[in-house]
């Protein structure tokens, strides 16, 4: 088949790839799969929403990885590498528990890999990333009693365990624990972050649940960058840092246990945030710089704008957005669901 050639629009020289003659048999960039797409994310200067003068704000905007989030990296890390060491058999059932994103991600690796693939959620996962967890062939099993810090987490984990016990050839690839959780961001986004800035950052703002992806992010950041304060942003009722558990609504912002990745004395400063006022951030990033984000990029985002009231410019931050709004358009942005979590801070503030 060859390219039929057509006349040039625009000044001469616009197309000039397109007149070579021959195409050339050289590479092209062609990717082998969506899997090989993952990474590679921009950083977008936020000036914006955060105009201050002396202080730069960067997003690493993980949310346009193929899957929607960061998670896309973890997925393909952990499954790539067990299966390559074998501690994931060709043909077997991965079962995880997963609040949406991380399961659409391995989804997504399990289907490519040739894998089962058993998800755990609770009510919280948006409807979306369930339709695309089925869509791409996975199990998905939603459990609805909460348990006693007031999220999911542990049902979850309950039911992952009854799998175990009562299905052949399964592995738990257990995010909270897995050490290549954490590495998957320490080669992958820490490093990239590490290559795309000549200037060092002074922060580093990253949500937080498993933990992993903020840890691999410093640590790698910090082997080049010092001093740099670690901050996390954290959920409202979640026990991560040590506050009292209770109702979330926003999936996969905090955590109802603590992980076992979870390194506090790497962390410097947590700023817990409510599911109001990180949806209200995802609305004041749409309308300032046209990022169209998900609740943990809003709790980012408001944790970016508490931690510059304290900063002592020059500063240069680097803020990991880390899942995009599609899958959030039930709550984030809709009113009436904005509504009812205001009422809950009102609440909370009592």
């Amino acid at each position: 088949m060859t390219l039929a050639r057509g006349p040039r629009p625009g000044p001469a020289g616009d197309l000039a790839w397109f007149d070579r003659g021959p195409l050339d048999p050289g590479p092209e960039a062609v990717h082998a799969s969506v899997l090989d797409t993952i990474g590679a994310t921009p950083l977008v200067e936020l000036g914006r929403l955060f105009d201050r003068p002396g202080v730069q704000v960067l997003a690493k905007l993980e949310l346009m990885n193929p899957g929607g989030s960061m998670k896309d990296r973890s997925a393909r890390y952990i499954v790539a590498s067990g299966m390559a060491d074998g501690s994931i058999p060709p043909g077997s059932r991965l079962v995880e528990s997963s609040s949406g994103n991380f399961g659409v991600a391995v989804a997504m690796a399990a289907q490519l890999h040739g894998l089962s693939f058993t998800c755990v959620v609770d009510r919280n996962a948006s409807a979306a990333n369930v339709t695309i967890m089925r869509g791409l062939g996975a199990d998905v099993e939603v459990v609805d009693e909460p348990d006693e810090a007031g999220g999911y987490l542990h049902t979850r984990l309950a039911r992952v365990h009854e799998i175990l016990a009562t299905t052949a050839d399964t592995v738990w690839i257990n995010q909270y624990a897995n050490e290549r959780n954490w590495l998957a961001h320490y080669h992958g986004t820490g490093a990239e972050l590490v290559d795309q800035l000549l200037v060092p950052p002074t922060h580093l703002v990253g949500a937080v649940s498993t933990t992993g992806s903020l840890l691999g992010c410093a640590r790698r950041l910090r082997e080049v960058c010092d001093p740099l304060q670690v901050v996390a942003a954290d959920a409202v009722g979640s026990v991560i840092f040590g506050g009292r558990g209770g109702c979330r609504e926003l999936p996969g912002l905090g955590s109802s246990r603590v992980p076992e990745l979870h390194s506090p004395d790497e962390i410097d400063r947590v700023e817990h945030v409510d599911d109001a006022t990180a949806a209200e951030a995802c609305r004041e990033l749409l309308a300032t710089e046209a990022i169209f984000a998900g609740g943990s990029t809003g709790a980012v985002v408001t944790a970016v704008a508490r931690l510059l009231d304290d900063v002592v410019p020059p500063a240069r931050v680097v803020a990991i957005f880390p899942d995009r709004g599609d899958r959030y358009l039930d709550r984030v942005y809709d009113d009436a669901w904005l509504d009812r979590a205001r009422a809950r801070r009102v609440a909370l503030s009592r």
